[in-house]
């Protein structure tokens, strides 16, 4: 998928965890692999201010998503991406299966730098093997990326301003529901609905 907005069919949401985005969209995307849904598009990082992805990357709530080529420079028409923090480690089923840095978007003014509050996670697979997308056992088949080289390449960010008010106030910052969880929340929902006769 090029660059343009992608958008979710009417009434679903888009909260995955950091798992799911490494395992159901990252992995999928380095492997070539279908993606379903397939709304993640290619962005190129270098090219936007995160206040300029409307419309570019798929947003969600407040966040925006989009895979980018991974660049040493992280620079873009007005500032720069700094990371800030040390790697965080994802898991899946007791094993690591990727990484997130977390970076800070910095405004260049001519001799100084301007912090922002927007802010980036940016997922990483780690070299090797990891499980499948469908999630199986660990005695399911087993994947590899082509090469290091390819695993590399890749990267998923999600992107969002750390003052913006979230649209799901029942929801805390460290807790992240999967689109399985937004459905069966909605269907709790569904007894409080009167249908005509």
């Amino acid at each position: 998928m090029g660059e343009g907005m992608t958008s979710l069919p009417p009434g679903f949401h888009f909260y995955p965890s950091d798992e799911d985005l490494v395992i159901h969209f990252l992995h999928r995307k380095v492997s070539t692999l279908p993606c379903y849904p397939d709304v993640i598009p290619t962005v190129h990082l270098h090219r936007y201010d995160p206040w300029d992805l409307n419309g570019k990357a798929l947003q969600a709530a407040d966040k925006f998503y989009f895979f980018t080529r991974m660049s040493q420079s992280r620079g873009t028409p007005n500032g720069h991406w700094s990371q800030v923090g040390s790697d965080e480690l994802i898991t899946n089923g007791g094993r690591d299966v990727g990484s997130k840095k977390t970076l800070v978007f910095y405004i260049r003014d001519s001799q100084e730098r301007i912090k922002t509050n927007w802010i980036m996670h940016e997922f990483h697979l780690l070299d090797g093997s990891y499980s499948n997308s469908s999630g199986g056992s660990a005695n399911s088949k087993q994947k590899k990326c082509h090469s290091t080289k390819e695993c590399n390449k890749w990267v998923l960010c999600r992107v969002f301003d750390s003052n913006g008010d979230s649209q799901s106030s029942f929801r805390d910052d460290s807790t992240e529901l999967s689109c399985l969880d937004e459905v069966f929340l909605s269907l709790d929902d569904f007894d409080e609905v009167s249908l005509p006769n």
